[in-house]
């Protein structure tokens, strides 16, 4: 829904809204149109998770202070280098997703899958080509995720996430949600962009030179309102997927260190002086 309402044409608009874009997808591609381009995200957002929160963790504990601007920097860090694998699946994402607009059987297909989209790119446009909207991708994930770590540490101090709390996987969800959502709004313009210059090109047609170029173009034919195109479908995804997400790794990190902790607490049986806890 994202993706076709950022980059659906302003003089010949197919949907007029997120209920629109979802009753007309139904009705035109079946449900199977919502989740075309699936299959990028399946592969690569478990690299991409994995990159970001392993990244995020270990730069905070090389700058040394858990501190606000700390959580910053290591967020914004994390989200820099995750954009190597983010550009390349999210261009194959977007691609898929233009696949057979409108069409409820395809009449003619570009693409078999997401990985057949990187290889037809790649021998077409090389390197350049697969990393197509990676400028504007940093631009959105460098401040975007600085803005993600920053909000959650600060809700879940001021909750009072503690692991003997009852109430801590509520609080982590809703900490993780509005994480989600504040990173979001922060850089929403941006992705706009990023959308329109991957999805640039789809139908033998090149508009934009570049980023300077797809700004100026939007604004001038639709003002200031293209740049939150999409917003109210981003947002209801953001919540419970970012709710989802830090909520798991905050439990499994809970949960792996009181199994360290307990382990470092167990004599051996060779030690007969008690553990130095």
């Amino acid at each position: 829904l994202q993706v076709r309402l950022q980059v659906q044409n302003v003089e010949k608009p197919l949907y007029r809204g997120t209920f629109h874009c979802f009753q007309s997808i139904i009705k035109q591609e079946s449900v199977f149109g919502l989740y075309k381009g699936i299959g990028s995200p399946m592969m690569g957002l478990t690299f991409i998770n994995a990159l970001l929160f392993g990244v995020q963790g270990n730069t905070l504990r090389a700058l040394g202070k858990d501190t606000p601007l700390n959580q910053f920097i290591a967020g914004s860090a994390a989200g820099a280098i995750q954009c190597v694998i983010c550009c390349p699946m999210e261009l194959a994402k977007t691609r898929m997703q233009l696949q057979g607009t409108g069409e409820y059987k395809l009449k003619m297909k570009n693409y078999k899958n997401s990985l057949d989209c990187l290889i037809k790119i790649y021998r077409k446009e090389g390197l350049r080509g697969i990393n197509r909207g990676m400028v504007s991708t940093l631009m959105r994930e460098t401040p975007s995720f600085g803005f993600y770590f920053l909000t959650y540490d600060c809700l879940t101090r001021y909750l009072g996430c503690e692991a003997e709390d009852s109430y801590v996987i509520p609080k982590l969800l809703f900490s993780g949600g509005m994480s989600g959502i504040v990173s979001w709004l922060s850089t929403y313009p941006v992705d706009v962009i990023k959308s329109r210059l991957q999805a640039d090109g789809v139908g033998g047609v090149t508009q934009y030179s570049g980023i300077l170029d797809c700004v100026r173009k939007s604004y001038h034919n639709e003002g200031w309102r293209v740049f939150t195109r999409g917003l109210s479908s981003t947002l209801l995804r953001a919540f419970p997927v970012n709710a989802a997400t830090f909520a798991t790794v905050t439990v499994f990190l809970m949960y792996m260190r009181s199994e360290e902790d307990l382990r470092e607490c167990e004599p051996g049986p060779a030690i007969q002086q008690p553990s130095s806890l």
